[in-house]
C-alpha cells in the first residue's frame, strides 16, 4: 500500500479542506403566495408545490 513520505502541514490541510464546508439552501419565493419556501419543498403557508395543492392551508 501507498504511505505518504511525510506529514502533511495543518496549513496544508486546512488549504486542502478549505472546499468542504457545507452550504445552506437558498430560499426562493412560493409563485402564489410570496412567502420565502426551500427548494423542492412544499409552501407552509399556502401548501402549494409546482402549481397543485397538496397541503390544505389553514386559515388563521
Amino acid at each position: 500500500m501507498a504511505l505518504p513520505k511525510r506529514k502533511k502541514s495543518k496549513s496544508r490541510r486546512g488549504m486542502r479542506r478549505s472546499h468542504d464546508h457545507v452550504r445552506l439552501p437558498k430560499p426562493t419565493l412560493c409563485p402564489q403566495c410570496q412567502e420565502p419556501v426551500l427548494p423542492h419543498r412544499v409552501c407552509a403557508q399556502c401548501g402549494n408545490y409546482k402549481g397543485q395543492t397538496l397541503i390544505e392551508a389553514e386559515e388563521s
